[in-house]
Parts: structure tokens; sequence; C-alpha cells
């Protein structure tokens, strides 16, 4: 299983970044994918979560209204649009993916990409 995070990088406040996850070795339209960040010293964060078959989104409410989660079932790819950054927003951004019922429970994490606001 592989969750391979892309699209971070150095923005200015203000700015905007869009971060992809793509997906291999599961079944992914049967996961709940979600971003979570972890800024230094800091805990990681749940940043948004989308259901498996997209009809539920949610956001941490330090971000709602500026970033969005969506995905692309048919290519096994989740991504974050975020707009109007903000320093606080620095962080490793990491996908995560979870399936839990009563039957599984099996969840996997990407690797991180740095997201950095700064002028």
């Amino acid at each position: 299983v592989q969750l391979v995070e892309s699209g971070g990088g150095l923005v200015r406040p203000g700015g905007s970044l869009r971060l992809s996850c793509a997906a291999s070795g599961i079944t992914f339209v049967r996961y709940d994918m979600s971003w979570y960040r972890q800024a230094p010293g800091k805990e990681r964060e749940l940043v948004a979560t989308i259901t498996s078959a997209g009809g539920t989104t949610k956001y941490v409410d330090s971000v709602k209204g500026r970033f969005t989660i969506s995905r692309d079932n048919a290519k096994n790819t989740v991504y974050l649009q975020m707009n109007s950054l903000k320093p606080e927003d620095t962080a490793v951004y990491y996908c995560y993916a979870l399936i839990d019922n009563d039957y599984v429970r099996f969840d996997y994490w990407g690797q991180g990409t740095q997201v950095t606001v700064s002028s």
C-alpha cells in the first residue's frame, strides 16, 4: 500500500496550494480519506475528511471556508485545495486512508509533504 502526497511547497500568505495524494494497493473507493497536519512542536491535527462515497466532508474550524477536500475515485486520488493560506497553516501535511466497519479495520498514512507559508 502506498499513499504518495505531492503539491507542497513555499507560498506567501494569502496564496494557494493544491495537495494531491495518490493511493495504490487499496480499493480506494471503500476508504474514507483525510488530511492531517503537524506543525513543529505540536500534535498531529485532523484538517479535513471526505467519506468513501464523497458525499460528506468535514473540516477543522480553523480551515473552514479556505480549504476544500475532494476526491477522484477513478484516479485513486484525494486533493486538498488550500486558499488564503496563513503562516499558521505551516506544517507537514499527511494523507490518511481508513476503512472501519463491522468486518475490517485498516488504516494507512502517507509520508507527508511540507507546506510553508511565509513572506
